[in-house]
């Protein structure tokens, strides 16, 4: 059973409430609680707040969605900023519980980003599929950059953040566990001379016809939230066998592997080389000038164009 819930301006009656209140039927039926809202801050931070407040408190197998359809302080990753306008971007947080001791096991841990990826991915394949788009040209395929982004052809379509946080002592009844919160913010329907880098795309200018954007967003994110549960499930189950099966799902599909690119550290420092490996712990090998292989674990990628040879 989900629960549809959305915070509206204080003075309006809860018939007007009601009546500005988006709809996610398909999300409603796949998530345990879904909250929906016109605008708010950012999908993250009111997780974190429903959290920390008793609202929210996920066991396992379950999982709640946020949603909206502005962000005035949506962030991802390395603090950069998400600005979104109604009907044109994807900005829906997913909140999930796991095993304490697998959130924190540096052997493992990194592949929970990954799968929310291919999670995204297979929200976005089903969405299009689901309204009968086809692709506007041929480098329509969605792909992964390592570690959080979603790739169409050499364009960004969108990102991850993913946040852990605690869970409240009643969500605690079955075991030790922590809450996951994933961010996923993508472009839907930004026209092309609006978009916010050069490197940046739409999903609209890669497929069509694409529905209305409540639709659009509601079918993504009904599909994300199974896909994420399905693939969490057996994760959790069997993290180290599944984790040999996502590094070969993912590298199917990683825009990175084979690309010359320049790792950005927290620090500031950067490191440029080939990415020559996916690693069984969802880490990433760059190969420098000097012939020297660097496992990179936390650092935001880039792909840079190849180097004359």
């Amino acid at each position: 059973m989900s629960e549809n819930t959305v915070q509206a301006p204080s003075g309006k009656s809860n018939s007007e409430r009601e009546q500005t209140k988006p709809r996610m039927p398909r999300t409603e039926r796949v998530a345990d609680r879904v909250f929906a809202y016109r605008t708010i801050d950012s999908t993250n931070v009111e997780a974190r707040r429903l959290l920390l407040d008793g609202t929210l408190h996920p066991g396992c197998g379950s999982i709640a969605v946020i949603a909206a359809d502005t962000q005035s302080a949506g962030r991802g990753r390395l603090d950069h900023t998400w600005v979104s306008r109604p009907g044109e971007s994807f900005a829906v947080t997913f909140v999930v519980s796991v095993p304490r001791g697998l959130a924190t096991d540096g052997s493992v841990n990194g592949w929970l980003q990954m799968i929310a990826g291919l999670a995204a991915i297979d929200g976005l394949r089903g969405a299009v599929r689901q309204c009968g788009a086809e692709p506007v040209d041929g480098e329509s395929g969605c792909m992964l950059k390592w570690p959080n982004d979603i790739f169409i052809g050499d364009h960004k379509l969108g990102g991850i953040l993913s946040e852990m946080a605690p869970l409240a002592e009643r969500a605690q009844a079955g075991g030790d566990r922590i809450a996951i919160i994933f961010g996923i913010g993508l472009n839907l329907a930004i026209a092309a001379d609006r978009l916010p880098t050069p490197q940046a795309t739409s999903l609209q200018l890669h497929y069509a016809p694409l529905p209305e954007a409540e639709e659009l967003r509601d079918s993504i994110a009904a599909g994300i939230a199974e896909s994420l549960q399905r693939r969490l499930h057996r994760f959790e189950s069997n993290p180290e066998t599944e984790a040999h099966a996502l590094r070969d799902e993912t590298e199917r599909i990683c825009y990175t592997l084979g690309r010359h690119a320049v790792a950005h550290f927290v620090d500031g420092s950067e490191m440029e080389g080939e990415a020559v490996a996916l690693n069984a712990d969802a880490s990433l090998d760059l190969r420098t000038s000097d012939g020297a292989v660097h496992t990179i674990r936390t650092a935001d990628v880039g792909v840079l164009p190849n180097p004359c040879v």
